[in-house]
């Protein structure tokens, strides 16, 4: 009887080698079906992709039709310091995003430094406030006429 218990512990020991060997040619077949379809990039085309990557910085500093090609910024007065002080921390398209008074971009710069962490901008405020003032204000009104402001509406009676 101790043979045969010997023996059913021999084959459960066989059987788990033989399932972890199938487990470990079934993940060779595995990879070796996935190198051959892989259509990814070949060393060339990642060398191209670095190239590409190189002159996407190179061209940061591009300027077209006044504007710097990376941020979509004008380039004019403060424009440096907008762009160090705004894109450090958040991408250029939420400022060009939006439109604000002078009075409304200061009230942003409030909000983002009492909740976001926005440091003191000290002698830089007054610059970046007329950069944003100046070409991120809103726009004036287009169409047929001005809206209309201060009116006394009344109801009409039958």
């Amino acid at each position: 009887m101790k043979k045969n218990q010997e023996s059913q512990q021999l084959i459960k020991v066989l059987n788990t080698a033989v399932v972890g060997l199938l487990a470990i040619v079934i993940l060779l077949v595995g990879g070796l079906v996935f190198v051959a379809f892989y259509d990814g990039p070949s060393p060339k085309e990642n060398a191209s992709e670095t190239s590409n990557s190189l002159n996407t910085a190179l061209a940061a500093d591009e300027v077209v039709d006044g504007k710097d090609v990376a941020t979509g910024f004008v380039i004019d007065e403060g424009f440096e310091i907008v762009k160090a002080t705004c894109t450090g921390c958040h991408s250029s398209a939420i400022v060009l995003q939006n439109k604000f008074t002078r009075e409304g971009w200061k009230a942003k710069i409030v909000w983002m430094q009492e909740t976001q962490g926005l440091w003191d901008l000290g002698g830089n405020e007054a610059i970046i406030l007329d950069y944003l003032a100046k070409h991120h204000a809103p726009a004036p009104p287009t169409g047929r006429r001005v809206p209309l402001k201060d009116i006394e509406w009344y109801e009409l009676k039958n």
